[in-house]
């Protein structure tokens, strides 16, 4: 495994960060012993639908950078947030293991240089090909800060998306929109855990200072231990094989319950495939199945959520996986009758 060195002469965070790791709960390993003692998993994609894995690299030399095209000003490129994310992981977590990012990419904008305006798409000479990628997501694992969860490792993790379909390029400059996380990943299967306090869905910013300030003050924000044990929590407890059959169903019928209805049922954004994604994986999944007497623990069935979520694109991957967490602490309330998620198990 590949790692980023840490460039420890960085200033470190402000000591007001409200980022609370449980001492003697989150293994908190130095740089120099983690790099022999962690423990090898199966590298999955965090995300899967239509992507493909690039270097940052590929990002840095083979990619022309978008512009706004009425005023020709540059967007900020995706390698500048991935760098802009890496120094400021590298400012709070000076002392652990960094590694390198993870990157997945999607809908190809391909072009060609000028002098090749004549050519056919078969002549044209790898020079005079352009592309940039509308979509990106990545993801950086601070694997020295873990926790175990039901016998589940997870690692710290931070990450974020750029989808410049959200942006209007045929205008003038002007505030460009990024999301961006901090959660934790389970190694087991890859999945994110991702809780509100560590997520934004809109970053609203001009330059890359902006985008720098906003970034450290997620992280800064984020609560570490209370996210471990809601996530702990559900781990607790247990739906039946008729609570779970009930979910199912009814977790079909939402999307297509007329629209005042909906409006006081708690929102769930997985959709239909990915609901039967969850039924199959109910019975199939290697590491979150059912038990021989047919129940299954919430943790379990919120990684069956988060599990079906790595078919969705880009730009909706993030917002979906935060719904998958609330969504499944509201089935934790409600298997006590006191939460409107009871609907779902009704």
């Amino acid at each position: 495994m590949e790692l980023v060195q840490v460039n420890n002469n960085k200033p470190k965070a402000e000591n007001n960060s409200s980022l609370i790791i449980p001492e003697g709960t989150v293994q908190t390993v130095e740089i120099e012993s983690s790099i022999n003692q962690q423990p090898q998993f199966k590298q999955n994609p965090f995300i899967e639908a239509n992507t493909k894995e690039v270097s940052l690299s590929t990002l840095k030399h083979d990619c022309i950078i978008p512009v706004f095209s009425k005023d020709n000003e540059k967007t900020l490129a995706h390698q500048e947030f991935i760098d802009i994310a890496q120094d400021c992981v590298s400012k709070v977590f000076s002392h652990h293991t960094i590694e390198v990012p993870e990157i997945r990419v999607s809908h190809q904008v391909k072009g060609r240089t000028s002098d090749a305006i004549h050519k056919s798409v078969k002549e044209l000479l790898e020079h005079e090909k352009t592309q940039y990628f509308e979509r990106m997501a990545f993801i950086i694992r601070i694997p020295s800060i873990t926790e175990t969860i039901n016998g589940n490792e997870v690692s710290l993790t931070v990450g974020g998306v750029r989808a410049y379909n959200q942006e209007n390029l045929y205008n003038r400059k002007t505030f460009e929109k990024f999301k961006f996380f901090i959660g934790f990943q389970n190694m087991v299967c890859c999945n994110l855990c991702i809780s509100t306090d560590g997520f934004q869905d809109e970053m609203r910013v001009g330059n890359y200072q902006e985008l720098q300030s906003k970034i450290l003050e997620l992280i800064q924000g984020y609560n570490a231990q209370n996210h471990l044990q809601e996530m702990k929590q559900l781990s607790q407890q247990n739906l039946t094989e008729q609570q779970f059959a009930q979910l199912i169903g009814r977790a079909k019928l939402y999307h297509y319950l007329p629209k005042q209805e909906k409006s006081q049922i708690p929102e769930f954004l997985l959709n239909d495939g990915q609901i039967s994604t969850v039924a199959k994986d109910y019975y199939l999944d290697d590491s979150f199945c059912r038990n021989e007497n047919g129940d299954i623990n919430l943790w379990n069935v919120y990684n069956l959520f988060t599990g079906a979520n790595k078919s969705s694109y880009i730009d909706s991957f993030l917002s979906r996986n935060v719904n998958a967490f609330d969504f499944s602490k509201g089935l934790a309330m409600a298997i006590n009758g006191d939460s409107k998620h009871r609907w779902f198990l009704s």
